[in-house]
């Protein structure tokens, strides 16, 4: 969450998610920018912060997906060492630049068949929750469980 609402654009879209289903379409004709609103819908779809459905098209025209908010209400109780809870935090703040080094290496093994988060953790020597948190931000990987699997977008 904290990622998908630290940038002004993301959040943007998803308040205007919030308000109605909307397409990529709607979107870009409301907010401008259409690679930025596109990475946008993925991050919130990846995050599993909105849902999806087709909209009937009129006669002769394709269906398009269109998106709105899953949620509208959050409450949370949780409890997290501070040590977790700050690599947490100091991993949703950091670059792109900063994670490429790691992000790659991990989607190499990833991609070689080694899916298991107990051994990527220990064949990287980094910590279970920072591997679940850089594939959750990284393009083309999603957590599942204790594995980390190759991710496909269905657009």
């Amino acid at each position: 969450m904290l990622q998908a609402f630290g940038s002004d654009v993301h959040k943007k879209v998803f308040d205007e998610l919030s308000r109605e289903w909307r397409t990529e379409k709607e979107l870009v004709g409301i907010l401008g920018d259409d690679a930025s609103v596109h990475r946008s819908v993925a991050l919130l779809r990846k995050s599993g912060l909105v849902e999806t459905k087709w909209r009937v098209p009129e006669p002769g025209a394709s269906p398009e997906k269109e998106y709105h908010s899953t949620y509208s209400r959050v409450q949370a109780s949780f409890g997290a060492t501070m040590e977790d809870l700050s690599e947490l935090i100091s991993l949703t703040f950091m670059s792109e630049e900063e994670l490429r080094a790691v992000t790659e290496k991990l989607q190499k093994m990833v991609g070689g068949g080694n899916n298991s988060l107990s051994n990527l953790s220990r064949e990287l020597g980094l910590s279970q929750i920072f591997i679940r948190g850089v594939a959750k931000r990284a393009d083309g990987l999603a957590v599942r469980g204790q594995r980390i699997e190759p991710y496909v977008e269905d657009f």
